[in-house]
């Protein structure tokens, strides 16, 4: 992996169909290119509105198949033209009563690497996700991409330290998180959660929130996505709370070898004395 990482990610407003939606983050990773980014990634389910605030059958039209489906098959092209690695999060669907909340990984050729499918489903209000999707069941995968090893963790999943940690020794050096989140449920939470989960683990985190209010309910996506680093501070500005953004910062990758070095964590872990966390 290069020393230095320049990454990406997008916080959208929700446009009203998929095609427009998809050629407005098609524009947005041009852009990124342009500006010398090696890797993007997106939003949770980033190619439609985050139909979950509701319980309705209709917004099963949003699930496609991963790889194969219209939107991850437009990543592939992209990620060809652009040769960057691509995070595309989508709603899958497997086999007819198979969802789940899943994001693409692609690498910079255009090669589709896998996928993660996001294991902790929130059943809250205006976060009907059970209603929709299956708990993941692919592990914590991390991805051999041209710029170095990437994991996936999505949105509720953050709040569970267990996947963070799996990634981590996994040697995953980045970390996405894309996501959907309001304000008066976990804002305060969002600059405190990611920065500690960077430290503990000892990796970058690309943390993306959705931004605007969409026509399904009353959430009010809050955006601020950032990226931050394995000492818990972000890397450069934390994005708009109210506009769109695409967000372009470096990421000194040897920092990950120093703060593991000088913290020593992993060294320090006792997975001997663990056994009890996973007791049913």
């Amino acid at each position: 992996m290069a020393n230095v990482v320049r990454a990406a990610l997008v916080q959208a407003t929700w446009t009203g169909d998929t095609e427009s939606m998809v050629a407005k983050h098609e524009e947005h990773a041009r852009e990124a290119a342009r500006r010398g980014a090696k890797i993007i990634g997106f939003q949770e389910v980033f190619n439609s509105p985050y139909f979950c605030q509701v319980e309705e059958p209709e917004h099963y039209r949003w699930a496609e198949p991963v790889p194969d489906g219209p939107t991850v098959r437009r990543m592939r092209a992209l990620a060809r033209e652009t040769g960057m690695v691509i995070v595309a999060p989508v709603f899958e669907a497997e086999q007819p009563g198979f969802y789940y909340n899943t994001a693409a990984v692609i690498d910079a050729d255009g090669t589709y690497l896998g996928k993660y499918r996001k294991h902790h489903i929130p059943q809250l209000k205006g976060f009907r996700e059970k209603f929709y999707f299956k708990p993941g069941n692919l592990g914590w995968p991390v991805f051999d991409t041209a710029v170095g090893k990437v994991g996936v963790y999505i949105c509720y999943d953050r709040h569970f330290p267990e996947g963070w940690r799996q990634l981590g020794l996994a040697g995953a050096q980045l970390v996405y998180n894309p996501s959907a989140t309001h304000r008066s449920l976990s804002s305060h939470l969002w600059r405190l959660e990611q920065p500690a989960a960077a430290v503990a683990n000892g990796y970058y985190i690309a943390a993306i929130n959705r931004v605007g209010q969409e026509e399904y309910g009353d959430n009010d996506f809050y955006g601020t996505s950032y990226f931050v680093d394995p000492r818990g501070q972000f890397v450069g500005d934390v994005a708009s709370d109210s506009q769109e953004e695409l967000v372009i910062r470096e990421l000194d990758i040897d920092l990950i070898e120093e703060v593991r070095q000088t913290w020593a964590f992993y060294r320090d872990r006792r997975p001997d004395a663990y056994e009890g966390l996973v007791q049913p």
